[in-house]
């Protein structure tokens, strides 16, 4: 059954039933032809030798009756038998002939058609089945051509001669052409076999060959090429293939590049992008929204549901731009971070197919502007209590307030502090303004770390004596020198060392250590004051900021210290953090690699 639903089984098929249906008409048209022309030959002969042998009696008188029937006998050969009747008392047979099998007059008496010879002296040619008699028993049953031709006896009397052969003889030869005719049509069947099988091959190889390379292109190898063996419609339809392949190819590499570009605008895109089908499903995402669902994911599971696949803020403005085919606008907050949405239609063929959601995050945006108010407003309760002090002194100076001349130089000395600690404070926003803008100069040296952090432990030794607290240095021995700006180190000790000193109360210890790694060294100042809360420690190294909520003056600072400090350790290429607990105390800790840039 494979073989016949395949084109060459169909091919061969077809061509043999269209052959055999071929031979099958024209054998049945032969065999037909051939026993028809037989029997009409037959017939013809029969009557032409019935009609020599009515001559030979007609022109014999009745002497020579027995010398005509010897010629008569003469006439036939053995296969033909023959009856003269000359009237109804004398009737000859030919010497070959079986009384039993043969003709008799009771047989041409009864025939209608037969009896006319003698009655109405009519030719008559027929097709007869005579009986076999035996003993007044039919034994069997032959068919015979039989001719009858009257005779017209000299003497007046009308008799007949009728001759008739079986047809046997002419069934043999039938047989005989038939035998041939069917040995010619089995041999045609085969030579058309060979020739069906012969044609169907050549006409399906090409065909075969296109099969498989269609299977390699199928599976991606856009590359086969079908050989182009002939020049017909096959070999027309292989160069149609290639070039099909080569088209397909090129197709799916632009579509591939496209692709690529396109994954690669969205996922490096700060924003978010959401596509949508018409039924809210969501098509495609980039990393930025990826994060945002998982933070609706998160927030949706500490609410205990977990149900909606996407925020209902978000489906409210896509079923809104769906409804409207307008854009939408909207905001949402998740987990402390804010986001504007914009969700716009797409359309295909002037319908709307879906919609495509833009989130930008503004959280950095909103912390920018909040620490641009409350820049203004630090900046401003800094500058309020010196300018205050300035102008209320120095208008007690103008007034004459100060009687003595010692209280005029205690008013002045006031008046100038305040004016260093405005210098300081507008030295060091100049200084973090300078280094935020990435403007910071690094002057790098080969720093031996054993006596530059000495120098830094005996600057600060008498502030720590003064304030009951104890002062020590962890460092590992020969160290190797490393590559720092020495100023800007120093700057950022002195403000952790100072820090340290101020928040630990007496007999507290401050402990610097310095230890080595094979990416930098690592510094680390560790107090026993009274430690930062857990609230504040995420905003120490913002500017301004003090822990401190009453900023009461026996906490001296500008707030700016910590936040100069991170930005030269960065400007180093290293780290600066912080670890504290209440009551137990902190410890700051800062990297710097080894190898340094400018």
């Amino acid at each position: 059954m494979t073989f016949l639903r395949s084109v060459v089984g169909k091919l061969w098929f077809t061509i043999l039933l269209l052959v055999s249906f071929v031979l099958f008409i024209l054998t049945v048209m032969l065999l037909e032809y051939f026993q028809n022309y037989s029997i009409d030959e037959t017939k013809k002969d029969l009557t032409n030798s019935a009609k020599k042998i009515a001559y030979v009696m007609e022109n014999h008188s009745d002497e020579q009756f027995p010398l005509s029937l010897e010629i008569s006998w003469h006439m036939v050969d053995d296969v033909t038998k023959v009856v003269i009747i000359k009237n109804n008392n004398e009737v000859y047979y030919s010497p070959n002939t079986d009384k039993e099998k043969g003709l008799t007059i009771s047989d041409i008496k009864n025939d209608p058609d037969l009896s006319k010879v003698l009655a109405k002296n009519k030719t008559v040619e027929k097709l007869l089945i005579l009986p076999t008699h035996k003993t007044g028993k039919i034994k069997d049953t032959s068919t015979y051509s039989i001719s009858g031709v009257p005779i017209h006896f000299s003497s007046g009397v009308n008799g007949a001669v009728f001759i008739y052969q079986s047809l046997k003889v002419t069934q043999e030869t039938t047989h005989s052409t038939t035998m041939f005719i069917l040995l010619v049509a089995g041999v045609a069947i085969i030579l058309t076999t060979i020739f069906a099988f012969f044609l169907s091959t050549r006409i399906t190889a090409p065909l075969r060959k296109m099969r498989e390379a269609a299977f390699e292109v199928a599976r991606g190898k856009f590359d086969t090429k079908v050989p182009m063996l002939t020049h017909d419609e096959i070999g027309e339809l292989a160069t149609a293939f290639n070039q099909m392949g080569r088209q397909l190819k090129f197709n799916m590499n632009a579509l591939n590049q496209e692709k690529e570009l396109l994954s690669s605008i969205l996922s490096s895109m700060a924003d978010g992008v959401i596509t949508f089908n018409r039924d809210g499903t969501i098509l495609i995402t980039n990393p930025p929204a990826d994060r945002f669902l998982q933070y609706w994911y998160y927030e949706q599971g500490e609410q205990g549901s977990t149900s909606e696949a996407i925020p209902s803020k978000v489906m409210d403005l896509f079923q809104q731009v769906v409804d409207t085919e307008k854009e939408r606008m909207g905001e949402i907050s998740l987990q402390g971070r804010h986001w504007v949405i914009l969700v716009s239609p797409l359309y295909s063929n002037r319908f709307i197919r879906g919609a495509v959601a833009v989130l930008r995050d503004m959280t950095e945006d909103r912390q920018l502007e909040k620490m641009r108010k409350d820049f203004i407003a630090n900046v401003s309760h800094e500058l309020r209590t010196p300018i205050s002090m300035l102008q209320g002194y120095s208008e007690a100076i103008v007034d004459d307030i100060a009687e003595t001349q010692e209280d005029k130089k205690e008013m002045a000395k006031v008046i100038y502090d305040e004016s260093l600690r405005m210098g300081r404070l507008v030295n060091e926003l100049l200084d973090l303004a300078r280094m935020e803008s990435g403007h910071i100069h690094l002057t790098l040296e080969k720093v031996e770390l054993s006596s530059f952090m000495n120098r830094i432990i005996r600057k600060f030794q008498g502030l720590a004596r003064d304030n009951g607290i104890q002062l020590n240095l962890g460092i590992e021995a020969e160290m190797t020198p490393v590559s720092f700006d020495p100023d800007r180190i120093e700057q950022v000790l002195t403000n952790l060392i100072d820090n340290a000193i101020r928040h630990t109360p007496i007999g507290g210890t401050v402990q610097l250590n310095v230890a080595s790694e094979e990416k930098g060294i690592i510094v680390e100042v560790t107090d026993s004051g009274s430690g930062i809360s857990e609230e504040d420690l995420p905003f120490v190294f913002e500017r301004f900021y003090k822990a401190d909520k009453a900023r009461t003056r026996s906490r001296a600072g500008t707030g700016l210290g910590l936040a100069i400090a991170k930005n030269i350790i960065e400007a180093h290429r290293g780290y600066l953090s912080v670890q504290s607990k209440i009551g137990q105390g902190t410890t700051f800790t800062f990297m710097i690699p080894r190898k340094t840039e400018k």
